[in-house]
């Protein structure tokens, strides 16, 4: 898989986060430090297009991120603070863009939460509810 990370605060875990999935063999880029928001629409910008297939994008709370990412059309952008909501998000709401707390994250949960964000396929049961996100935001086709 194709990552593409941003962050709106350069910390050593933004580093841990690219390293950890090269060494599960994903090509990793990560885009210069920029404000969430602009951080953020970026990221989902890159994914929308299908320059990568996920996008990570990491602020302070990891809200004001997702909520960025989220603007852009397609992009289906999940706060996940754990491997559990990492796996539904991916699972019922085929999340393309995971969406992280920089005060909250350490690198054992940051592993649990890629891992289940990597192995978990979206399972095509929630179309119904899905159509019901704005027009432009529903799943690409």
């Amino acid at each position: 898989m194709r990552f593409l990370i941003g962050t709106d605060d350069q910390r050593a875990i933004v580093d841990w986060l690219a390293q950890h999935l090269r060494v599960k063999g994903h090509q990793v880029d990560i885009t210069g430090v920029r404000k969430w928001g602009a951080m953020a629409t970026h990221v989902g910008e890159e994914v929308a297009n299908g320059h990568f297939d996920h996008g990570i994008v990491c602020c302070w709370t990891g809200t004001g991120a997702a909520m960025a990412a989220n603007k852009v059309a397609g992009i289906r952008a999940a706060l996940c603070v754990d491997a559990e909501t990492a796996r539904g998000a991916r699972k019922w709401n085929d999340a393309n863009v995971l969406a992280l707390s920089l005060r909250l994250l350490s690198e054992p949960v940051a592993e649990e939460i890629l891992e289940a964000w990597i192995a978990t396929a979206y399972e095509g049961t929630e179309d119904d509810s899905l159509a019901y996100l704005a027009p432009d935001r529903g799943r690409a086709q």
